[in-house]
């Protein structure tokens, strides 16, 4: 070969292998984009689902105790814009994101219990999908230290044994949830012709679903079919069942078809005397309240002050607890009022049951009804009511129960105060901004004086 070719040959080459090698390095540092994560439960597990515009690679997975999480890294990934964490399902109570360090994304998935997990990676290029599928682990053994399992790339990953619950023995909250009407009452009609009937029952269970969800409560649908149910016995059946907390659901009518927003109601003091006067009457059917103290064998006057004192805490939570539900309602559209309304409904009537009524909108207007007939706008109305009962009971643990006995995984809040503003409120709990924003579904950095915050636990 003649030398001038051969030296063209070689700078060729060289050319060659000093693109390829630019090429590998930008591909090498260009990192994976999580655009999306599912969550889905079954009855044997819960499956976590990952949509990547590439295939991952050396991902690891760990398990941690006290309480339970499972932690996903991925070097060389990072958020898509736009990314949303997963309302809680199944096994998993919450889902965190964070940086370690640099180049590498961290998942924290919350949960309920211990797992056993496994992963595996479906599709190519732009197609990639990471599944994580979470089994229960009924021998895991109690740990404090991370479990690591080993890193895989596109092979499934075992883990070492994780903790079991700490909430051995700690009873679950009752929230028993009414459908207002039913059977031969439809209630309300609305101009396109959805009964309230329909789409209280579409709601109740929806919000069944979502109270089940969480941890630490599960939910009693007091209506599970289009059945007519006495007034009477709607609140009567979540005393008998012993429930915490009775959410009658309603959607509201009014003449003016511009009235529209949700609303939350707790019982009128005179609808609460009025109750009272017909327990201390009717003593024989009222034997005992839900807190066992019983009415039967007290002269008037001692059953009088009794009863007095078991309303006086009803209403007091009623009211505590109304009010958490009415600032989430606030994060899917107006309300009706700015504050929790007092009435004289029957069934908010129990003297020992702590209850509320929530108005989901009017179906005498237009708009509203054609968000009431959306199973998208049902399933959001249901998590944000699940989630101001969670709130409420976080904030309020009563004794015995899981969120007792789990105080660092109930809720946190904070109630902006005058002067502070969306950033110092991050700082100050150690959080990023986005991860304020996002755990208030928040599209700006505007506060008022007042207004309840969602603190999100900062990724480990």
């Amino acid at each position: 070969m003649p030398r001038a070719s051969a030296l063209n040959l070689t700078r060729w080459l060289h050319l060659a292998v000093l693109v390829a090698g630019l090429a590998y390095a930008a591909f090498a540092h260009a990192e994976v984009q999580l655009g999306q994560l599912r969550l889905s439960a079954g009855e044997e597990s819960t499956r976590a689902e990952l949509q990547l515009d590439a295939a991952p690679g050396d991902y690891r997975l760990f398990s941690l105790a006290n309480p339970d999480r499972l932690v996903l890294d991925l070097p060389g990934a990072a958020l898509a814009d736009g990314f949303r964490p997963p309302a809680p399902n199944g096994r998993v109570i919450g889902v965190r994101t964070g940086s370690p360090e640099a180049g590498k994304l961290r998942i924290v998935f919350d949960l309920a219990g211990a797992v056993r997990p496994r992963t595996r990676v479906e599709g190519t290029g732009r197609a990639s999908r990471l599944v994580l599928e979470m089994f229960r682990d009924e021998a895991a053994m109690a740990a404090n230290t991370p479990s690591a399992v080993a890193p895989a790339t596109n092979a499934p990953a075992t883990s070492a044994a994780a903790a079991p619950s700490p909430v051995s023995g700690a009873r679950e909250l009752l929230i028993a949830i009414d459908a207002g009407h039913g059977g031969r009452d439809p209630g309300a009609i609305g101009g396109g012709g959805t009964y309230e009937k329909t789409v209280t029952l579409k709601v109740a269970r929806a919000m069944a679903e979502e109270i089940d969800r969480h941890p630490g409560m599960r939910a009693l649908l007091i209506r599970d079919g289009d059945v007519f149910i006495p007034l009477g016995d709607r609140y009567q059946k979540a005393r008998d069942a012993q429930a915490d907390l009775f959410i009658s659901v309603h959607a509201d009518a009014a003449q003016s078809r511009q009235a529209n927003g949700a609303s939350v109601f707790v019982l009128s003091t005179r609808g609460a005397s009025s109750e009272a006067a017909r327990f201390l009457a009717d003593r024989e059917n009222n034997a005992d309240l839900v807190g066992g103290v019983s009415l039967e064998d007290k002269d008037r006057s001692l059953a009088a002050v009794l009863l007095d004192l078991s309303q006086s805490a009803t209403m007091r939570v009623s009211d505590e607890a109304a009010n958490h539900v009415l600032d989430e309602l606030r994060s899917v559209g107006k309300t009706h009022k700015p504050q929790v309304e007092r009435a004289n409904f029957w069934v908010l009537r129990s003297p020992d049951v702590p209850s509320m009524l929530v108005e989901t909108g009017f179906i005498t207007n237009a708009a509203d009804e054609r968000k009431l007939n959306d199973a998208g706008f049902r399933r959001r109305l249901a998590e944000v009511v699940a989630r101001g009962v969670s709130d409420y009971f976080g904030s309020q643990p009563p004794p015995g129960t899981w969120f007792a006995a789990n105080p660092s995984r109930g809720s946190r809040q904070h109630v902006v105060a005058r002067g502070e503003t969306l950033g110092l409120i991050a700082a100050r709990h150690g959080i990023s901004l986005s991860q304020l924003r996002n755990a208030n579904d928040k599209r700006d950095d505007v506060v008022r004086v007042g207004e309840r915050l969602r603190i999100p636990a900062a990724p480990e």
